[in-house]
């Protein structure tokens, strides 16, 4: 391969520039990432960023019970709080920053901290006496049974006697 020319002077192309004066490149690929600029600028001036966690939540109704599952690693059991007042069921809770030192260098950092707050409104029927909520490897379990006379009935279809009597099988 060929010797390739080099100016000094501070000439030259962007690349030979940044050579020049000590290019490095992760840093470029920090660039190419996209990471926030705001943030780098944040953590040079000494203040801490503010970031929002934002726990993805899956939602589904049962035949007796409402089921809530949360994706909150990192979260821990005393820093959840769930709250049911009325039809209103409220989670919060808060994923604590690791601490870093001054010689850490990040070379991606997409991990969010924080804060969060969700409230959902539930139908008529919640049974609030028997609700109960598990934290297991990451994840929010929460079952909300609903009230007997809201779960569905099945009726049983039978001989026209069984139809005379009204007969309806719980």
């Amino acid at each position: 391969m060929a010797d390739l020319p080099v100016r000094r002077g501070g000439g030259g192309t962007p690349l030979a520039q940044r050579r020049a004066r000590g290019f490095d490149p992760f840093e470029r690929m920090q660039e190419l990432m996209g990471l926030d600029p705001f943030e780098q600028v944040g953590r040079m001036l000494g203040t801490e960023q503010t970031w929002t966690f934002a726990p993805a939540f899956e939602v589904k109704e049962t035949n007796d019970a409402y089921v809530f599952k949360a994706d909150v690693p990192g979260v821990k059991e005393e820093d959840l709080e769930i709250s049911l007042t009325g039809d209103r069921i409220t989670i919060s809770g808060k994923r604590e920053n690791e601490r870093q030192e001054d010689s850490d260098r990040f070379y991606a950092y997409e991990r969010s901290f924080g804060s969060f707050s969700r409230s959902f409104t539930l139908p008529e029927g919640v049974d609030a006496e028997h609700c109960v909520a598990d934290l297991k490897e990451g994840v929010l379990h929460l079952r909300l049974p609903k009230l007997p006379e809201v779960q569905p009935k099945r009726i049983q279809v039978g001989t026209s006697e069984a139809g005379k009597q009204g007969k309806v099988k719980a």
